[in-house]
């Protein structure tokens, strides 16, 4: 599996399939480990993670980092993060359909190689294309969908955390209620509370 993964991380690299790639630094393939059970998913990377060449590395990552340490969950051991875009829209504008058209397929990809059992949208352009296009994120977030064998989640994104921060108590409610169905439902899951 490995060599594979390696064979689609490195066709993406060279990916100009849409017009990101014209002003792109880097890439953002994905981060974490690719035989997770939970995945999770954002629009696009944003000036950082195009920099950096990894997804949520900015404050929202932050946030993102220290709701998921609290539940047992890093991106360095138990879970995969990926964008629904690999190369950053123009002043962090949303990814338009024809450029999420465009890399559908590595996301794809991804989740073939991955093949998670949960899968979190995080924010509502993933929530759109994986749960629903009438998905509300402020009224069904922290719900379970069950589509095809895997449980998708809606979550608020960190970056809406950050600009609305009334919104982090019911937010982490949702990691709670994520790391309780990981201990339901993965078998290969280990929590880790010590990194």
């Amino acid at each position: 599996m490995e060599q594979n993964w390696n064979v689609l991380k490195n066709a993406c690299m060279d990916c100009r399939a849409c017009g990101l790639c014209e002003t792109r630094h880097n890439v953002v393939f994905g981060v974490g480990n690719p035989q997770a059970e939970v995945l999770f998913i954002g629009e696009g990377p944003g000036e950082n993670e195009d920099l950096q060449g990894e997804p949520f590395v900015g404050r929202a990552g932050k946030l993102l980092d220290v709701m998921l340490e609290a539940v047992g969950l890093s991106r360095k051991h138990n879970i995969y993060i990926a964008n629904m875009v690999k190369c950053r829209p123009p002043q962090n504008r949303d990814p338009l359909p024809e450029e999420q058209a465009a890399c559908a397929h590595w996301l794809s990809e991804q989740m073939r190689f991955i093949n998670p059992k949960i899968v979190v949208c995080l924010g509502r352009i993933a929530a759109f294309h994986f749960i629903s296009p009438d998905f509300k994120v402020t009224r069904q977030h922290g719900e379970f969908i069950e589509k095809d064998g895997v449980l998708y989640m809606g979550m608020f994104h960190p970056a809406a955390i950050l600009r609305n921060p009334n919104q982090k108590p019911v937010a982490f409610e949702d990691f709670v209620k994520l790391r309780d169905k990981i201990l339901e439902i993965c078998t290969r899951t280990t929590l880790n509370f010590d990194d």
